[in-house]
């Protein structure tokens, strides 16, 4: 019924669009509509006193980028954990800090999941997405709220405003087929009411039986098998309104829905490649924000967000008796941000900003009963920053109590954590700009640290995370030919107290604070920008990561100073597009060393190295003053089964063929 649905929706609304040519007039004058520009400013990354990479929506239609988690894998110093399949969980580690220490926001308001702290950007769709930022440490940008300053990182997703020109209302249809049984259909609908509001309205429906084709080594014996249990049904949809205050003021609203069936992929061991587990999500949040300019000197923010999670795992535990196992949980958020961004004098700037937030966990397989979080966050910037030189700091003031329906709760957590960073233009005849950071911040532990059932410890300490940095970044036009270069070159050196971690006591684990982890490395990353001629450019980009992380909790342990699992010490990544009047085409490819599966840096434990290769083709066609954008993406082209994860393949060669069409 779905598909006959928007495949129906679709071609009808194509159909009623003339595709012949239009003639128009040349001779007659024709009075112009008032057209209407809305655009985001995309970041600087050269004069970022911290670590700043950046894709917007012009770079993910010319490389031809299909996922969050693969624009994702293109950025330095990070490691995206996928588990296989088209329903497979993704993560993102920053700098190998692990997947709680990197925040995720989308538009502006960080997401949050109290219960395992880790944020699944597979949920996230491209469709609408103007831009994805990533920033390590803390970012420059002081006017936001102080929960994006309690994270190691923090990966930013933006959506794009409606733009109008010479009609009220814009209209874009989309459909996405290929491999593994994939179709995704999606429209976009956006209307201006009057002078100062305009609404959008964006839905789409994705499913895929990810029945893909892979290797088996088993001993000296290679068989071919196929994924099973790798499906998805999802349904996404989002309404927004944005309204226009005036000079500088600014009011959105956002309701978003999200609704899937997933099955888990699970590992393939031996003769067992199927999996009976299943996972339903139905998650909704609704978040308002508000932003004015109150005069030269004075701008004021607020936001206000409810969410609501509900999570169900099922898997069948006993084949023959047909035992399930079946876990339930709902969280809630309810949150409340407020802040000034005061500019005393011309190159100094300060902020403030109070989150409060509680959050609250509903489930059946904790030990206690709604376990309940108040917390609240304070934090104050101050800022200097002119054409040579610009130094940001930032305090973080954090608090926050837990309460349990039954059964004892943790202390109380209170602390403050301090971050400096700066860049320098040292010589005005070059762009060649040095830069430092330093911050500190901790993690408290998630609800599953806490109170899973057996496994949970309520006296936890939170864990401790500081970061060091130093770098250079430079940009040029060197000719007319190559009119962009620019090459960023960062050195890191991080480490976390009190990691929490499972270990072994009597006959069952327990979460303990006991790890120590130490991170060092460098991060490189260049782009060429080259005008061939009038018609035809080029781009080229590439990153490397040297990510040594090292355990060195106990030095008597077999895995002391071993580099912790699924974290690579070398790892890359490279695209080359071309835009021309034909056919515009992009190659990419992805680079990883070998990675070990357990905290032993033993060859049981190796998982080899990959490479992926990637082709985009892209063409866009003017019917009638709209576009149609044909693009075709052929994926993993040496048609490998590499493994991310142990035991759980990676599909092999792919295509996704998608036609999008705005009016």
């Amino acid at each position: 019924m779905r598909t006959f649905l928007f495949t129906g929706l679709f071609f009808s609304v194509i159909g009623c669009i003339p595709l012949q040519a239009q003639t128009n007039d040349s001779i007659k004058t024709q009075k112009l509509s008032e057209v209407e520009v809305s655009a985001q400013i995309k970041p600087s990354a050269s004069r970022s006193t911290t670590p700043l990479q950046v894709i917007d929506n012009t770079e993910i239609e010319r490389i031809g980028i299909l996922s969050v988690s693969d624009a994702v894998r293109r950025f330095s110093g990070v490691t995206v954990k996928d588990y296989g399949g088209i329903g497979g969980m993704k993560t993102v580690s920053i700098r190998g800090m692990g997947a709680q220490h990197t925040a995720v926001s989308y538009d502006g308001v960080t997401m949050s999941n109290v219960q395992s702290g880790q944020i699944d950007i597979s949920r996230f769709s491209l469709d609408n997405v103007s831009m994805i930022t990533l920033s390590i440490g803390q970012s420059d940008n002081i006017f936001q709220p102080a929960r994006s300053y309690a994270s190691a990182g923090l990966l930013e997703i933006a959506t794009a405003n409606p733009v109008f020109t010479n009609k009220p209302y814009n209209i874009n249809t989309q459909i996405k087929t290929g491999s593994y049984g994939l179709f995704n259909p999606t429209i976009y609908f956006a209307r201006r009411v009057n002078g100062k509001f305009s609404v959008s309205l964006n839905s789409g429906w994705e499913r895929a039986d990810g029945r893909y084709k892979f290797l088996f080594k088993n001993a000296g014996q290679t068989e071919e098998r196929k994924r099973r249990n790798s499906d998805v049904d999802i349904w996404r949809t989002e309404l927004n309104l944005y309204g226009n205050m005036g000079k500088g003021g600014e009011l959105r609203f956002k309701a978003n829905y999200f609704d899937s069936e997933r099955g888990l992929p699970g590992s393939v061991i031996f003769y067992r490649d199927d999996n009976d587990e299943k996972v339903w999500n139905k998650d909704l949040f609704t978040q308002l924000f508000y932003k004015n300019k109150l005069n030269d000197k004075l701008d004021v923010k607020g936001q206000l967000k409810f969410s609501r999670n509900y999570y169900k795992y099922t898997s069948i535990t006993n084949n023959v008796t047909g035992g399930i196992q079946e876990d339930r949980n709902t969280q809630y958020e309810y949150y409340a941000s407020a802040g000034i961004l005061y500019k005393p004098l011309r190159y100094i700037s300060l902020s403030l900003f109070e989150d409060v937030f509680q959050n609250r966990l509903n489930s059946n397989f904790a030990e206690v009963d709604k376990p309940e979080r108040l917390s609240s966050l304070s934090a104050f910037s101050a800022q200097f920053s002119n054409k040579k030189l610009t130094i940001t700091g930032s305090l973080l003031a954090t608090y926050a109590n837990e309460s349990v329906k039954g059964g004892k709760s943790p202390d109380d957590k209170k602390k403050i954590t301090p971050s400096i960073s700066l860049s320098y233009l040292p010589f005005n005849e070059t762009n060649i700009r040095i830069r430092a950071s330093y911050k500190k911040i901790f993690r408290a532990p998630t609800f599953n640290d806490l109170y899973y059932i057996r496994l949970g410890n309520i006296n936890l300490k939170p864990e401790y995370a500081t970061q060091y940095n130093a770098g250079a970044t430079w940009t040029e036009k060197l000719s007319e030919t190559f009119d962009f270069v620019s090459i960023s070159l960062d050195g890191y050196k991080n480490k976390v107290d009190n990691k929490i971690v499972p270990f072994p006591t009597m006959d069952i684990f327990k979460m303990r604070n006991y790890g120590k982890v130490d991170m060092s490395g460098l991060d490189l990353n260049a782009r060429v920008h080259a005008t061939i001629s009038s018609e035809i450019a080029m781009d080229l980009s590439g990153n490397y990561s040297y990510q040594k992380v090292i355990d060195v909790t106990d030095e008597n342990s077999k895995n002391y100073k071993d580099q912790i699992p699924y974290t690579p010490r070398h790892y890359g990544s490279g695209a080359i597009s071309i835009e021309n009047p034909w056919v515009n085409i992009a190659y990419t490819v992805i680079i990883s060393g070998k990675r070990y599966a357990s905290n032993q840096n033993i060859p049981e434990n190796e998982i080899e190295p990959y490479t992926d290769h990637s082709i985009s083709l892209n063409k866009t066609f003017s019917i009638h003053n709209n576009h149609l954008r044909l693009q075709l993406n052929l994926t993993n082209l040496a048609n490998k089964n590499y493994q991310i994860i142990q035991y759980y393949p990676m599909p092999g060669r792919s295509f996704t063929l998608s036609a999008n069409y705005n009016f």
